[in-house]
């Protein structure tokens, strides 16, 4: 058996072994994690299961020609499963697993054996139909009976190596040990895309590993060794359990990586027309996962009420409208609205209707026409809509996708240091919509940002005879947020009514008018101002910006001094290419005066390091030296901005550019250096 890789694992917290199957459970339950062109998994079956001995040659004692036909179609997780058989449990744990072994039905006896890996590994086969009318559970059942039955007989029959390995101590030196397995059949759900060579989802089984890589749902040796490895080392060691859910945990996954790819490829023309100063690559692509996510959701919620016409929708502060036009073109019917007109509103035609005007809550600001009111990165108007949608109707639904923390009147404060602030402000928002009388449900989204954990208000918590009374209830929980007095106890609800603006016993439905002059359901909320302050590091000086570059590129580079240089020195092979280090890690070594000025600024460090891309490379909250000669030739868009600039790593690399001259897009040295192309709004004026 070819080991793949080794890697060195550090455990100052005492977490392993059980760190070990946690880190493993990761790869099994959420394997796109680690492989990206992977969109999700769904866990069918499990059942416990003992090694064969070496000398069997029959069948499993489950195997028969009637399982054989109906191992099929697998079932979906919520589905029981099949007599003897039992899904995973909440959470990874300390297991017993193995790797995966690739199986399409009975294979011949002298088929040649493939490498095998070392560690738990996975592999597949596709997915197969069983026989029409049995249900999905019963057949991802008999499908892993009939798998394992036979796995069984092939590591009875001829692959020895890898049975020894799997009994451990050797089951031939042992014949009567029982070595129980925990085997599992689960669904890969690659991503779409037309460059993907997979036509769909396939299943695979949790034990051994047989090559027959397509460097997707079965991976390439080089990468479990390089790549997973090095995961599975750090997972089983870290320890802290995330505090949100999964990703796309309350729609389907194979629903959704359909739509998506779908609208990805339907709307990407607006990267290239994109007029807003604003990332086109960023804002498009992740309204097209919002989209595809809420058009998932509505399908499958007019599945559970038996509902025909397509959900209407309201986006308070819906930002350059994209979403709008998207949910708009797929069907639904609605509209946005935000405090200022944005240019791309033009572009849209007269089918996505988007209104400019501030949202100020108060009793004129209701939506009873609107099945669902949708908040996407609203800011102050955040906490706001779960009590808009409660007020608007009673079938009126909403879903936040929240990034500023504010509260009902200004910035949110953190109340508990025991949590994150982020985590805090989640917590506060569901705290909101319970008040209002939601069921308030999470999801984490697939989407290019840090802040992509969603909030969801389906159904009420109360039946609709009761609203006035909930309102009540609502005033009360609005009004205790600015700070009213809370009763002493003893005294009930009248001193909270009289807080709020309500002699005690007022009837049902009635809101007081000391608390919210004029109709307003809270005095002292401001909608933000129609013209936006530019906060996204490019006012700040030059000088400033050049001088974090440079302390964070030495950083990098291990210390070594910044001098000027024309070439590497020691040939390309020697390029030192430095380090990683996560945005915490480059903070914690700047002094707090320049930290306080970068967090006045929009994003802060992360946004100063993502504008200085010809130097850094930003994912996933890590931060490297940018190699050129990993990417891409230019496109014909930017081939006019070539040596317009000079370049960092020939005026400041201790070793410096990668690149000769010739093949570099920026200028080494000022004789190379050509005059900057007109931008946009120049060329307008002209």
């Amino acid at each position: 058996m070819a080991e793949l890789g080794r890697v060195v694992v550090r455990d100052p917290a005492s977490l392993l072994p059980g760190g070990f199957w946690a880190g493993v459970a990761v790869w099994l339950e959420r394997p796109q994690v680690a492989n990206k062109r992977l969109c999700g998994v769904r866990l069918e079956a499990r059942r416990s299961a003992t090694l064969p001995r070496a000398e069997a040659r029959g069948p499993g004692p489950n195997a028969g020609p009637e399982q054989e036909e109906q191992a099929g179609a697998g079932c979906r997780p919520e589905e029981g499963p099949g007599p003897g058989q039992r899904f995973p449990e909440e959470g990874p744990g300390p297991r017993p697993s193995a790797g995966p072994a690739e199986s399409q039905g009975r294979r011949q006896q002298g088929e040649a054996q493939r490498k095998a890996a070392a560690a738990p590994l996975l592999s597949g086969a596709p997915e197969q139909r069983g026989k029409a009318g049995a249900g999905e559970g019963d057949f991802a059942a008999l499908h892993l009976d009939s798998l394992w039955d036979d796995f069984s007989q092939s590591l009875a029959g001829g692959n020895r190596e890898l049975l020894t390995f799997l009994s451990g101590s050797g089951a031939e030196s042992q014949p009567e040990a029982q070595h129980e397995l925990d085997v599992v059949l689960r669904t890969v759900i690659p991503k779409t895309s037309p460059h993907c060579p997979l036509g769909g989802p396939r299943k695979e089984i949790v034990v051994q590993e047989r090559w027959h890589s397509d460097g997707i749902v079965y991976p390439k040796p080089t990468w479990l060794g390089e790549e997973l490895l090095a995961k599975l080392a750090r997972w089983c060691v870290e320890g802290r359990q995330s505090g949100f859910k999964s990703t796309l945990s309350l729609v389907s996954i194979m629903k959704y990586s359909k739509a998506y790819q779908e609208l990805k490829e339907k709307y990407k023309g607006m990267v290239k027309v994109w007029p807003e100063v604003t990332d086109p690559e960023k804002f498009v692509y992740e309204d097209v996962a919002i989209a595809a996510y809420l058009l998932i959701l509505w399908e499958e919620e007019r599945a559970e009420r038996g509902l025909t016409a397509k959900q209407s929708f309201v986006d308070l502060g819906c930002g350059n409208g994209l979403l709008v036009h998207i949910l708009s073109s797929e069907g639904h019917p609605g509209r946005g609205i935000d405090v200022r007109r944005r240019n791309i509103w033009d572009m849209y035609g007269p089918q996505t209707h988007l209104e400019e005007g501030a949202v100020t809550p108060n009793d004129n600001t209701l939506f009873p026409e609107a099945d669902w009111l949708i908040g996407n990165h609203s800011d102050e108007l955040t906490p706001w809509i779960p009590v808009i949608a409660a007020r608007s109707s009673y079938h009126c639904r909403f879903f936040v996708l929240p990034c500023c923390f504010f509260d009902f009147i200004g910035k949110y404060q953190r109340r508990q240091s025991t949590k994150t602030q982020y985590r805090g402000y989640l917590d506060f928002l569901t705290e909101v919509g319970s008040a209002c009388g939601f069921h308030v449900v999470e999801d984490c989204l697939r989407i290019p940002s840090t802040k992509r954990v969603c909030l969801i208000g389906k159904s009420r918590t109360y039946p609709a005879a009761a609203e006035a009374s909930m309102d009540e209830q609502r005033t009360r929980y609005i009004s205790s947020r600015r700070g009213c007095p809370v009763s002493p106890p003893g005294e009930g609800l009248g001193a909270l009514e009289a807080a709020a603006g309500h002699a005690p016993g007022a009837q049902a439905g009635q809101r007081g008018t000391e608390a919210r002059p004029e109709g307003l359901w809270l005095s002292g909320f401001h909608p933000r101002e129609k013209a936006e302050r530019v906060r996204n590091c490019a006012t700040l000086p030059r000088d400033f910006i050049d001088q974090v570059v440079l302390r964070v590129a030495r950083l990098l580079l291990g210390g070594q001094r910044s001098d000027a240089g024309s070439a590497p020195r020691g040939g390309v092979e020697a390029w030192n290419r430095g380090g990683s280090l996560s945005l915490a890690e480059v903070a914690s070594e700047l002094d707090r005066e320049t930290l306080q000025r970068l967090k006045r600024e929009c994003g802060g460090l992360q946004t100063l390091l993502r504008n200085s891309h010809q130097v850094f490379q930003v994912v996933n909250g890590q931060v490297r030296i940018r190699d050129w000669r990993e990417e891409k030739l230019w496109e014909e868009k930017e081939l006019e901005a070539r040596k317009t600039r000079i370049c960092w790593f020939f005026t400041h690399h201790p070793d410096g550019c990668v690149l000769p001259s010739d093949c570099c897009p920026f200028a080494h040295g000022p004789r190379e250096l050509r005059p900057a192309p007109a931008t946009r709004k120049k060329r307008q004026l002209l």
